[in-house]
């Protein structure tokens, strides 16, 4: 992903004034932010909404550089971008898509609780798959979809390298994933209780400890809202929208008027 420069949603630019030249410029400009960033702005919609494309792909890449063969999306990066949207006056939602091995838990933990801060709908699906630390980057929206065919995958807060052997280290185990696991609770149906079985299920996988659950199977656990595909998020995020314009408008009209 490349670097933001923090100028994509000029305030009050029309695009439909554009000569072929300046459209082909922001198609240019368009291609390669997708390129580089993952990201693009979808306004060719009937209903002439401007949502905010957010692909969340590979391997969540925090403090420490990732390998150069290996895809990544950059915390950096993501964190500067969702500010901009939710300060702009252009874009009316976002759509997460998801497809990552997880990573830097501190910061697919501070993606995700940007997320769900913003005050513009959001709706996320997974694709794949989203697993580890990308199991709250999935829950963090208003509302949630998995393909039939998408994994989710929960376990235990892993470390690489040298750690200490002493009480306090899995203490701070202990920390971190409470702190996944209460994320997770607090934006979805699952109870504390049931993420943690899940955590710690010995007789699912083969090399490892944890569950996954695939489409159907992370609806049923209250983990993910919805089955579905690219259509059903798009619907359901127009319709959030509509809903959104419907209640500015009444608080629009509804507020008093004083000289």
């Amino acid at each position: 992903m490349g670097e933001f420069t923090g100028n994509e949603y000029p305030v009050g630019q029309n695009q439909d004034q554009s000569g072929p030249e300046e459209k082909a410029q922001e198609q240019k400009a368009k291609d390669e932010r997708i390129e580089k960033q993952g990201q693009v702005l979808l306004d060719q919609n009937n209903k002439k909404h401007k949502i905010h494309l957010l692909s969340i792909i590979g391997e969540i890449e925090g403090h420490e550089i990732s390998s150069p063969q290996t895809k990544t999306t950059k915390y950096e990066h993501v964190l500067p971008a969702l500010a901009a949207i939710e300060d702009s006056e252009e874009i009316d939602g976002i759509l997460v898509l998801l497809n990552t091995v997880g990573g830097d838990v501190e910061a697919g933990l501070a993606i995700a609780e940007m997320i769900a801060s913003l005050t513009k709908p959001t709706v996320s699906l997974v694709l794949g798959g989203s697993h580890s630390i990308g199991v709250p980057l999935a829950v963090s929206t208003d509302y949630s979809f998995i393909v039939k065919t998408g994994t989710m995958l929960i376990h235990p807060v892993r470390m690489n390298g040298m750690i200490i052997g002493v009480p306090q280290t899995y203490d701070y185990f202990k920390k971190i994933q409470d702190r996944i696991v209460g994320f997770i609770t607090e934006h979805s149906r699952m109870t504390s209780q049931r993420i943690e079985t899940l955590m710690m299920e010995t007789g699912v996988l083969t090399k490892d400890v944890g569950t996954i659950l695939v489409g159907e199977q992370a609806v049923a656990e209250g983990l993910i809202d919805e089955v579905g595909g690219i259509d059903q998020a798009l619907e359901k995020l127009h319709s959030m929208i509509d809903t959104c314009k419907v209640a500015e408008g009444l608080s629009f009209d509804d507020s008093p008027i004083s000289f």
